[in-house]
């Protein structure tokens, strides 16, 4: 299990108020910054988690370092009378990194997890700007993911992407976008690359969860986290290959009685094969007719030869005996 020292930057705009995730975006993220932090501490204890906001007048950290669940509790419901403003991310990251600096055991690894649950603008929206800052990160072995939720996502997921891209060490840096949606904010990201080393599963194992689509499982097979619910995953896996072994039979068993199965003789011989036998036998026909009557006309030849020879005999014979 990793040994990090985390810093959570939450999103307290004024978009943090609007309803496409219930109850609100500001409850949904809550509830997933409590899911990371619980979720980092069961790890391995000696992990740390911070919270800090990026809006209302600016950054401000919250909670340091802390392995307390009530500290972070009492932090999310402090902010949520502080909702309002625009977020600056760059800012924020820049507090973050230097709170991480400073942590106490230098043996914990730095990560920053960001929520964005609103448009990117001034620097943030800059991706040559995001992408410096990117390389600053990666040059300090700070590891970040971000959270993109909320309507539009899509649109501003290509900077973080950039910035992600610029900042990856191995593999160690996320973004999960999580458009509006039936599933739950903090399920996603429970079931993404970001906790999957935290909960002992590889990241390449993880897949793609909540990348364009944004639904957590989406891209498991069967849509189903096989590590939150097995006995499911393996119901469904036994069922699909009972599915595929007796379609597999059927088509053998065609495939069997259609090789047994003679093949039809044809129905008979076409239309130009009849006439041509037709015009055969036609022939041989007429020329067993030509035949009979060239043998009649040789029988009636001899015969008056015969009797041509038995006349001129008789003749003789009568010549003779006048003499």
């Amino acid at each position: 299990m990793p040994l990090e020292a985390t810093m959570m930057i939450i999103d307290n705009s004024e978009y943090m108020r609007n309803g496409d995730y219930i109850p609100s975006r500001f409850e949904a993220q809550s509830d997933a910054v409590k899911t990371i932090f619980q979720t980092k501490i069961d790890s391995n204890p000696e992990n740390t988690v911070g919270v800090m906001t990026m809006a209302n007048k600016g950054p401000e950290v919250l909670v340091t370092h802390s392995k307390d669940i009530g500290q972070i509790i009492k932090a999310l419901h402090v902010t949520s009378s502080k909702i309002g403003g625009s977020i600056d991310i760059p800012t924020a990251i820049n507090i973050a990194q230097l709170a991480l600096k400073h942590r106490e055991n230098k043996n914990l690894r730095q990560r920053i997890i960001v929520f964005v649950g609103s448009p990117l603008q001034g620097q943030a929206a800059d991706e040559r700007e995001m992408v410096k800052l990117a390389k600053r990160l990666k040059k300090n072995n700070v590891a970040v993911d971000f959270v993109a939720f909320g309507d539009g996502v899509e649109e501003e997921t290509n900077v973080l992407k950039a910035f992600v891209d610029n900042t990856a060490n191995s593999d160690n840096s996320h973004l999960v976008s999580v458009p509006p949606g039936t599933h739950l904010l903090s399920d996603v990201i429970i079931s993404s690359p970001i906790l999957s080393e935290d909960r002992g599963i590889p990241s390449d194992a993880m897949g793609d969860v909540g990348g364009a689509s944004g639904s957590g499982g989406a891209n498991f097979e069967f849509g189903v986290d096989p590590s939150l619910d097995p006995e499911l995953a393996l119901a469904l896996r036994m069922s699909m290959e009972e599915e595929q072994a007796r379609q597999a039979a059927e088509e053998q068993t065609r495939q069997s009685a259609t090789d047994a199965q003679p093949q039809p003789e044809s129905a008979g011989v076409d239309k130009d094969d009849e006439a041509m036998l037709a015009q055969a036998l036609a022939m041989s026909e007429r020329n067993d007719v030509d035949m009979g009557e060239e043998q009649d006309e040789d029988m009636d030849e001899e015969e008056a030869i015969a009797r041509a020879i038995q006349m001129s005999m008789k003749q003789e014979e009568k010549e003779q005996g006048g003499q």
